[in-house]
């Protein structure tokens, strides 16, 4: 089974971007310019990450600098009407050759409701399952509109859906666009896997990763539906395991106290302190402990599994276990040969980004791309003129 590697495009950029001095202020120019990279250099596509910007608007605005790249573009259900969504979808992929792809985000009570989205938790998932059928629909091409218990489009006049004037474009993408995405709750499954093709979740070690998404698969099987899942990476891939713990060791050295005082604060279960909280982890315990005495672990202690690693990242600083901050560290052949276990166990599309963006996806590009099995659709380029020394033959 081979893998897709996608990267990370979204404005926060820099050294070590989760401490201010490690920001860079980047434009829109920086944005394209780390798209033209992640297309060159043969990547899947990209996650448009969080940042001030739209994500539509952005991955619209690159389409003209990138020719191979896909966008995978965070949507909630309800911030557009899905009959517009599905005009920006079908125009988007007229013009890219069908390069889009959605990441279906559920959110939060509180985000959700900032939208206008005003659910409980578990009734949402109904909400997000009737507005992304009559999404496919309306993308499908489909003009009796759609009747639900949330969502309520009228009938289009087929004449008036074909016209040159006011008619929409025919899909690009058949049946549909693909549609990412996760949930982790029992009604976050059960919508997961009626509507994703791509089911996702935030990195563990290999065999507790697959085992959730077996879950996930045992409940897609019972309605007959099989999924593909995907995991999401912070990377940190060098010649030698040497120098990729050695860069780690210097992350986390730019890291503050503050700074991880204050993500441990956020991972917490309710009514907990960091001075109150005591894990079952040994490991954990003796980390918190060190964080506690005004000292942050070594880049190893912070080892949870081989090259996997909770280190500090833009998304967090996992050290009470992994989630979206999880890294992969070490050589090139050690990053591959994690990927692989995670493949063996299911996994089959890595979200991967490292900091600076474009450098380290130069790096993966050039160390990784070579030692994996890649199902992007196309011939991935080689950066690298090295190549493998020949034995002379006998004359």
């Amino acid at each position: 089974m081979a893998v897709k590697i996608l990267w990370y495009l979204t404005t926060p950029d820099g050294p070590y971007p989760w401490e201010p001095e490690g920001r860079w202020k980047t434009d829109f120019e920086h944005l394209k310019q780390l798209a033209i990279a992640a297309d060159r250099l043969g990547f899947y596509g990209s996650l448009l990450g969080s940042s001030p910007n739209e994500s539509l608007a952005v991955s619209a605005a690159l389409i003209d600098a990138t020719s191979r790249l896909r966008f995978l573009v965070a949507q909630h259900p309800g911030e557009l009407s899905p009959a517009v969504l599905a005009k920006w979808a079908l125009t988007f992929d007229q013009f890219s050759n069908g390069r889009l792809l959605f990441n279906v985000v559920n959110g939060n009570d509180a985000g959700l409701a900032t939208l206008g989205v005003h659910y409980p938790h578990d009734e949402r998932y109904d909400f997000s399952l009737e507005y992304w059928r009559a999404f496919q629909g309306f993308y499908a091409g489909e003009t009796a509109g759609y009747d639900g218990r949330y969502v309520k489009l009228s009938p289009r006049s087929p004449a008036a859906a074909s016209h040159p004037l006011g008619g929409w474009h025919p899909p690009k993408q058949k049946p549909g666009i693909p549609l990412w995405g996760a949930g982790t709750s029992a009604p976050g499954v059960a919508h997961s896997v009626q509507l994703l093709d791509v089911y996702l979740s935030f990195a563990d070690t290999p065999q507790k990763l697959g085992d959730k998404f077996r879950r996930v698969a045992a409940e897609a099987a019972k309605i007959g539906r099989e999924l593909t899942y995907g995991t999401r990476l912070q990377v940190i891939v060098r010649e030698t395991e040497e120098e990729a713990w050695a860069h780690a060791e210097r992350l986390l050295q730019r890291t503050s106290l503050a700074t991880a005082r204050a993500a441990i604060e956020r991972q917490l279960p309710a009514g907990q302190t960091l001075d109150t909280y005591v894990s079952d982890d040994p490991r954990i315990q003796r980390n918190l402990d060190s964080i506690r005495a005004g000292r942050l672990p070594t880049a190893r202690e912070l080892e949870i599994y081989p090259n996997v690693w909770l280190g500090p990242s833009l998304f967090g600083f996992n050290i009470l276990g992994p989630a979206a901050g999880t890294y992969l560290v070490g050589s090139a052949e050690q990053v591959a040969e994690r990927i692989r276990e995670y493949e063996a166990q299911g996994t089959s599309a890595f979200i991967l980004s490292g900091f600076p963006l474009i450098d380290e996806a130069h790096r993966v590009a050039d160390l990784l791309f070579p030692l994996l099995d890649l199902d992007h659709g196309f011939e991935v380029p080689r950066l690298s003129a090295r190549t493998k020394p020949t034995v002379a033959q006998p004359a």
